[in-house]
């Protein structure tokens, strides 16, 4: 019985900032920067982390929440992980309405955590029945007027690994472990500090790379002529197509980076360029997986006959063309928390979170699981022990009702710009849900004239508010329009 991938998902947020626009507001500080002028990167909405985009990548790979109860475990990577003690991995499972007795882990530490958590979810699969999810995510700050600022993106994947129906079957891995510093982030830090880019080039991916490529080969048994794909998440420009020839594979096999249209997601970027390759991917094709970082990690794998099966969701293509241009650098910078405004004094009340509250509430908050009455099919959010109804009330007749995959449909809405919010106007509005239940959410990813009665929504999970005093992040379900596509010229 083979083991391996038996799913893939990815997100992308939908702001795509141009690279030209964040050249010329820093021409007066740092020219040099205009050769990356071309193109755009991927960027995060401001109630956007990696917590979310994990989530928005695993809905992707599960066609939804987990309803059926599939994930028996689910491994978080990334080296932006909102709490550095809260497991992160527990959030995104709650989202997800995993069982409770799932297990949740985080792994972080260096830009190979996706491969590291892609071992560790292979052994887990390997160990006894039942899915298990690796997602991995990035939001990364970087220094204004950095060739990091340029070069980086924000993104998600995932991935499912099983027995049945396995799409994609690992041949072997290799690991590297060696203290190669070519950038490092101290703890209580929020950027990185970088090394001299030739010191990376050529004493870092130069040397480590070949050698865990072609051991992660020989433990396959394949050689390097035959591999169709190579994928290798890098910045370095040529870097990839360089270490391929040098492997011994054909140049041709090496896989566009995306850096022009989203630019390098981080840890799960290289997830993410394996999700775009399975959506077209043929059976019996070879593919290779490496990343670098504090050491290097490879993995080959082979695509099987079930391919043929496996429809993608939105998958890397989906979200690519729904991209919407950003030419606001001020914007940016506030969305990354690197630009204080002024919020007014509507903007200053006390935002402490009821820890305990949360727990109790933890099913409706974060799983937006509703209650359905048996008695009159009413639905209630939040749920309750209590029905209310012309007959009077009912006691515990309301059954668990998920309505985060459930569509939706703008009854009636507002925008406006009276409150103290990041990305005014502040648009909410009451939503009908198919199959009953009516409830006030704010819309995300919206701009004026978006939304109109009747729209037409889908659930994304985001942060509800920041607690600046104490740094709590509360999160919950908005609304977004279904299948939103750029309005401009396409992106490239």
């Amino acid at each position: 019985m083979s083991i391996g991938i038996t799913g893939f998902g990815a997100y992308i947020p939908r702001l795509r900032l141009s690279r030209q626009a964040v050249v010329a507001a820093n021409a007066w500080y740092a020219p040099e920067l205009q050769g990356k002028a071309k193109g755009h990167r991927s960027m995060a909405n401001w109630d956007e982390d990696s917590i979310t985009m994990a989530v928005a990548a695993a809905r992707d790979a599960l066609n939804g929440q987990d309803q059926q109860g599939r994930v028996r475990e689910v491994i978080l990577a990334s080296c932006t992980l909102p709490f550095a003690e809260r497991l992160n991995a527990t959030v995104v499972a709650e989202a997800l309405n995993l069982d409770e007795y799932a297990g949740a882990s985080d792994v972080t530490g260096s830009q190979c955590a996706a491969l590291a958590g892609f071992a560790q979810a292979l052994a887990s699969a390997s160990s006894s029945p039942g899915t298990v999810l690796l997602a991995a995510a990035d939001n990364r700050r970087t220094r204004a007027a950095s060739a990091q600022e340029l070069d980086y993106g924000d993104g998600a994947a995932a991935l499912l690994f099983g027995r049945e129906q396995v799409i994609a079957e690992v041949l072997g891995q290799a690991a590297l472990s060696v203290d190669f510093i070519d950038h490092f982030r101290l703890a209580g830090r929020d950027i990185d500090y970088y090394g001299e880019e030739r010191w990376v080039r050529e004493e870092g991916v130069s040397r480590c790379m070949p050698q865990v490529i072609n051991r992660a080969l020989s433990d396959s048994g394949v050689e390097a002529q035959a591999i169709a794909h190579f994928i290798f998440p890098t910045s370095l420009a040529r870097m990839e197509t360089q270490l391929a020839v040098a492997c011994g594979i054909r140049a041709e096999a090496v896989v566009d980076s995306l850096v022009a249209q989203i630019g390098n997601t981080g840890v799960g970027h290289g997830l993410l360029l394996l999700a775009k390759v399975l959506e077209t991917a043929e059976p019996g094709q070879l593919i290779v997986l490496a990343q670098f970082g504090s050491g290097a990690r490879a993995v080959v794998l082979r695509v099987t006959d079930e391919i043929k099966d496996f429809s993608a969701r939105r998958g890397v293509s989906g979200w690519l063309a729904r991209g919407r241009e950003e030419l606001s650098y001020t914007r940016f910078l506030a969305y990354k928390g690197q630009l204080q405004l002024e919020r007014g004094v509507r903007g200053e009340q006390d935002k402490k979170t009821a820890l305990s509250t949360a727990y109790r509430h933890r099913r409706a908050i974060l799983g937006m699981v509703a209650g359905r009455c048996r008695v009159t099919g009413d639905v209630h959010f939040p749920p309750s022990r209590l029905t209310y109804s012309m007959e009077g009330a009912s006691l515990d007749t309301q059954d668990a009702h998920p309505l985060a995959d459930r569509p939706g449909r703008v009854l009636s809405w507002s925008a406006e710009s009276l409150s103290a919010y990041m990305a005014p106007p502040h648009h909410y509005g009451q939503i009908d849900f198919e199959g009953g239940g009516r409830l006030l959410m704010e819309f995300t990813d919206v701009a004026k004239g978006d939304v109109h009665t009747t729209l037409a929504v889908e659930m994304v999970f985001r942060i509800k508010d920041i607690d600046d005093s104490r740094g709590f992040r509360r999160y919950f379900w908005k609304a977004t329009p279904v299948h939103m596509s750029a309005p401009n010229a396409p992106l490239e």
